[in-house]
């Protein structure tokens, strides 16, 4: 599922207190809005795949350096349940199925092709635009999202085989990857 902000339906009282918490610490109220959006996105795109009332769902995060409300998340209710989920200012988008899933979404920047990026997941050389590299970076991010990538390992060489890969574009400037175990779509809300 992928939407702007103001298009997700839900309440933010179904958001857990680490969730509102981490909300309230956002300098802009745009990215305050896309934060919470999306936890309320990944709790439908999660509802839809169970049948369940969306409110009813409890979503967790802990890493072991950052503590509740960073790491993979999950949900308490259907731990079993890959769930995953990104934000951006004016786009957020979810993903729930079984296995492991990832999604990311990202602006493509305006202006000159960024060099730095291109260097730090090492960019193929025919990728000489930003639209095609922001498009290498939001696959490879899915995959960190996933677990099977980190930030160390980024520059590492990626098989699809065994994943399925969902892309989309939302005019003008917003890309959207999902990897998946088994064949995905878009759900709309």
């Amino acid at each position: 599922m992928g939407a702007r902000p103001e298009q997700v339906p839900g309440s933010p009282s179904w958001l857990t207190g680490t969730e509102l918490a981490r909300a309230a610490r956002f300098v802009h109220e745009a990215d305050r809005r896309a934060f919470v959006a999306a936890h309320l996105l990944v709790r439908l795109a999660a509802a839809a795949v169970l049948d369940v009332p969306a409110h009813t769902l409890t979503l967790l995060q802990h890493c072991d350096i950052h503590g509740p409300g960073h790491g993979r998340p999950y949900l308490k209710e259907h731990p079993e349940l890959g769930v995953s989920l990104s934000h951006t200012r004016g786009y957020v988008a979810a993903a729930a199925g079984p296995g492991k899933v990832g999604v990311d979404t990202e602006r493509v920047p305006a202006g000159p092709f960024d060099v730095s990026l291109a260097a730090q997941i090492d960019a193929p050389p025919d990728v000489t635009g930003n639209h095609d590299l922001i498009r290498l970076w939001t696959r490879k991010e899915a995959l960190i999202k996933r677990g099977e990538l980190s930030l160390d390992t980024v520059r590492s060489p990626v098989s699809w085989e065994g994943r399925h890969l969902l892309e989309w574009h939302v005019p003008p400037d917003i890309l959207v990857a999902a990897v998946t175990d088994v064949r995905a779509g878009r759900v709309a809300l």
